[in-house]
């Protein structure tokens, strides 16, 4: 099996739980899931949220409250967990848009977010305006 180590992780309309997602996404988008992920043994061995106690780095997650791809759901549920197990992990929700963010001041918003947050993992270095 591939391990894969990861120092600080960002995330935008992440999935967390293959099962949960296959659900609440809409018809059009759960066919993906058959041919790209396996059946159900499959998505528990590739959804994140059943393997939580594998994390270790600090993690900013970013979602749209209008996604009908991968719901809110998913994010909150990967950040709780996160959370109670006592990680650095951050949840910026944005009212009004769906998967993929296409407000300017979201979009901007989220890659200040993403640098601010490298920032503080890296140790302090002057952000360019």
């Amino acid at each position: 099996m591939l391990k894969v180590l990861f120092i600080y992780l960002v995330c935008l309309e992440q999935i967390s739980d293959l099962s949960m997602l296959k659900a609440e996404t809409h018809k059009f988008e759960s066919h993906y899931l058959d041919n790209l992920v396996g059946d159900e043994i499959d998505f528990y061995e590739r959804s994140p949220i059943n393997f939580v106690e594998k994390f270790s780095c600090p993690l900013i997650l970013f979602q749209g409250l209008d996604d009908k791809v991968v719901p809110p759901i998913q994010a909150r549920k990967i950040y709780q967990a996160l959370k109670e197990k006592g990680l650095h992990v951050a949840l910026i929700e944005y009212e009004g848009e769906q998967h993929g963010f296409r407000k300017a001041e979201n979009i901007k918003f989220t890659l200040e977010q993403q640098m601010l947050f490298f920032a503080r993992m890296v140790g302090h270095f002057e952000v360019a305006d």
